[in-house]
């Protein structure tokens, strides 16, 4: 499929991989007018993994964004013929999710609420309306199902043709059997690669190489965590009962889906723990290979289907096929650009979504090479998201298996996984472990959720386990005094003569105030959306230290330096684990350090705790009142011993969680992201419009013209109603948002939501209905905090009945 002989001298981007992504991303990048585009293929196209997938489209996804774009490769898939005069073999034939207990059919009618939410098809339909859809099937232990019409199949081959095809017409280069030697950098930006073929310079590469990225990405100074696992389905020969093409059965209580295949049947599976396989097994020149059939690891699944389809007894079986796939640790796919290389574009570890996720990912990774920037907030795929430790071997090989069958598990709130844990532990690990804490992972961090665990939760979507734990802990918050463990907060000094400078340029707040002062900002992008919020203290003049999230510190610190001039004498330093943040929270915690009483709220000062020193500023996540008080990691065991023995008691992020959400107070990645602006999230207070920020013209446009979404409290009136986030909120039968966020509200003795609305003539004391797996639950919208302890101080509320 070569264009030419010899590659070109220089091309603007040069995509490497033909398999689906990479052929999506050519064909968007030509179809926007990167007519010099190159894609590079080792092999023949669709050779590694393309060829080999079963090529489910399932159209629901976790978020709307990631649904969008399954939505726009549905609507590709089906036009591509059209515009091409190429096949993509879609096949438009619905699927049928079927539950064989309580918990499984609750989670399928949250999955139907959520489709709702986002504009897909789904009807629950009854075990005896499913059987009718799928007449082979035993449905003796089937209890319900969800019909999902818009889902179907494609053929990734043809797909491949096509994309291909519409690219070539559009200006674009293909070479097959080339394969890269070396990718070429200068000053940690991608300038070309050397190939098997010659060299070749370029502005941009999307690493699109499926199960090779991880060795590819290494090239370019990048360290990727993405693993094969073996991935098994069954395919028979004709069998007589299948006369057309059938919908997707999805058995997930199973872990299987089954469809028709050329008059017979396939049966893949997701099994609970997969096989991992290290790339050198697979070796340089695989390409149209498969992998040995393994009976043994395929047997539990094959008894699931036997009891599934009673005519797979009979059916003369045509191959066992074992196709390698890369997975990610998360089970989300890499797409964006990379920290450490700029002008390396990833698109890979598509955790067996490649070819549904293909033409909608190919699109948005071009626009994110075009623009800078994805079409919409996909925080989900951000490659930044990790951090360094799920980098190694030893971390991939235990956790990928586990992610491979995750993809048909139920998803409990507080559901974690179990592989790859103890990575990174924070300074008082052991005092949380004497405390009796249930532990979650976080950006490879191992917090506290909870305390006083008095044995492995059990999981499900009614009362939570830890709801008597986390209900003392907001007492001990409320109404005497608690330790939060903020230490996972990343910190990132800013110091040099320019360091007002810069941050009054990449935030949005005034950041020119005196020493002594805390700031809470928003780093904005260009479009006016949340690129970040943080807490900033000055320290001197010339020195600053942001407080982060999490799991943004690896985000921040790239944003910051690609933002950051030449002229400026600015360093940037990431010091997340040289110190500790413990935060002191209640009434009472005055008492414990009497030296801060006189400290204004966001102000902050350094000052010693017997011979400690530490650097406090009074703010609060919560809702109490109190202090952050920071630390030299070295001290935290002897400053947080102090606290305790003044009476503080430890409390988790549920408890957090909780309290933060009773205020009010929004968090980065469900409340925020970057397609919110500060004046949606109610957070224009934290705007200084005399600065000349980044972001500042959108924000003066959207003021000209603002969008009817508005952020809200909500308080829902059952006291057993169990919101998650992420659910419908309707008005007089209308779909007008979804939570963002959502809990327990203990202080106020009400289950308690933050959602994104659209605006109503008067939103304040709006009744509304919360859909909690397609029961309708009663609420009622306040503008301000569900709980503001500023005003009456309500008294605590548990819920004993809740």
């Amino acid at each position: 499929m070569n264009n030419q002989t010899k590659l070109p001298a220089h091309a603007s981007v040069v995509v490497i991989g033909g398999g689906v992504m990479g052929c999506s991303t050519l064909y968007h990048l030509a179809k926007s007018g990167v007519s010099d585009a190159v894609l590079l293929e080792r092999n023949q196209l669709t050779s590694g993994t393309t060829w080999h997938s079963a090529a489910q489209v399932r159209a629901l996804r976790a978020s709307k964004n990631l649904t969008d774009l399954i939505d726009y490769s549905i609507s590709l898939y089906s036009s591509l013929e059209a515009e091409t005069g190429q096949s993509t073999g879609w096949i438009n034939k619905g699927s049928l999710s079927i539950a064989t207990n309580s918990d499984r059919l609750t989670f399928i009618k949250r999955q139907e609420a959520l489709a709702h939410l986002y504009g897909v098809e789904a009807t629950s339909v009854s075990a005896a309306e499913a059987k009718e859809r799928w007449p082979m099937m035993n449905a003796d232990d089937v209890l319900g199902a969800v019909w999902s019409p818009a889902d179907g199949r494609v053929g990734p081959s043809d797909l491949c043709a096509a994309l291909a095809k519409g690219a070539k017409s559009r200006g674009a280069k293909i070479f097959e059997d080339t394969g890269v030697i070396a990718i070429l950098t200068k000053n940690n930006k991608i300038v070309g690669l050397e190939t098997t073929a010659g060299s070749i310079r370029c502005d941009a590469i999307a690493l699109c190489t499926g199960l090779w990225s991880r060795k590819n990405a290494r090239r370019a100074g990048v360290d990727i965590p993405v693993w094969p696992c073996e991935h098994f389905y069954l395919l028979t020969n004709p069998v007589e009962s299948i006369t057309d093409n059938l919908p997707t059965l999805s058995d997930h209580d199973n872990h299987l889906y089954i469809r028709d295949d050329s008059g017979g049947l396939l049966v893949g599976c997701f099994e609970p723990m997969g096989k991992s396989i290290a790339p050198e097994q697979i070796g340089e020149d695989f390409a149209f290979q498969l992998l040995p059939e393994d009976w043994d690891h395929f047997e539990p699944m094959l008894n699931n289907a036997l009891h599934r389809l009673p005519c797979l007894e009979t059916a003369d079986v045509r191959m066992l096929l074992n196709g390698p796939e890369s997975f990610t640790p998360d089970g989300s796919f890499l797409l964006g650009e990379s920290a450490e290389t700029q002008g390396l574009f990833l698109g890979c570890g598509m955790n067996s979504v490649g070819v549904a996720t293909g033409g909608g990912a190919g699109m948005a990774l071009a626009h994110c090479i075009i623009h800078d920037h994805t079409p919409t907030d996909l925080h989900e795929a951000d490659p930044k998201r990790f951090p360094d430790c799920f980098n190694s071997v030893e971390a991939l090989t235990a956790r990928i298996p586990e992610i491979l069958g995750t993809h048909y598990a139920i998803h409990y709130p507080g559901v974690q996984l179990n592989t790859a844990r103890d990575l990174r532990e924070t300074p008082l690990h052991q005092q949380w472990l004497d405390n009796g804490a249930q532990f979650g992972q976080f950006y490879g961090w191992e917090r506290p959720l909870y305390f006083d665990r008095k044995e492995e939760p059990i999981l499900g979507f009614g009362k939570a386990d830890w709801f008597d734990q986390v209900a003392r802990e907001v007492e001990q918050a409320h109404q005497r005094t608690a330790i939060f463990d903020q230490s996972t907060f990343g910190k990132i000094a800013i110091e040099g003569r320019d360091a007002e400078k810069f941050l009054n340029r990449v935030c949005a707040n005034n950041m020119a105030q005196p020493p002594g002062k805390a700031i809470y900002t928003a780093i904005l992008n260009a479009r006016g959306g949340f690129e970040s919020d943080l807490t900033a203290l000055r320290l001197d003049n010339e020195r600053y230290r942001l407080y982060v999230g999490t799991a943004a510190i690896k985000r921040d610190m790239c944003w910051l330096k690609r933002h950051l001039n030449e002229s400026e004498e600015v360093q940037i330093t990431d010091q997340t684990e040289d110190f500790a943040v413990l935060s002191l929270m209640g009434p009472m915690s005055a008492d414990i350090i009497p030296q801060l009483n006189e400290l204004s709220y966001f102000h902050h000062c350094s000052t010693t705790i017997q011979d400690i020193p530490i650097e406090a500023v009074r703010l609060s996540y919560v809702g109490e009142a109190g202090w952050e008080v920071t630390c030299a990691a070295t001290d935290t065991a002897k400053l947080y011993n102090l606290f305790y023995e003044a009476g503080a008691r430890p409390a988790g992020i549920y408890a957090q969680s909780s309290m933060r959400i009773e205020k009010r107070f929004l968090a980065y990645g469900h409340d925020l992201d970057t397609d919110i602006n500060p004046l949606q999230a109610g957070l224009g207070f934290a705007i200084d419009w005399q600065s000349d920020f980044i972001g500042k013209q959108a924000l003066l446009d959207y003021k000209l013209n603002p969008t009817d979404t508005q952020i809200v409290s909500l308080v829902l009136d059952d006291i057993n109603a169990v919101p998650l986030g992420n659910e419908p909120v309707y008005y007089r039968g209308e779909i007008i948002g979804k939570t963002t966020s959502a809990s327990f509200g203990y202080r106020i003795g009400k289950p308690i939501a933050i959602a994104l609305v659209k605006a109503q003539t008067s939103l304040d004391q709006l009744p509304v209905e919360v859909d909690i797996a397609r029961v309708k639950f009663t609420a009622t919208i306040t503008t301000k905090a569900a709980f503001d302890p500023d005003g009456t101080r309500m008294r605590f509320k548990p819920g004993a009945t809740q």
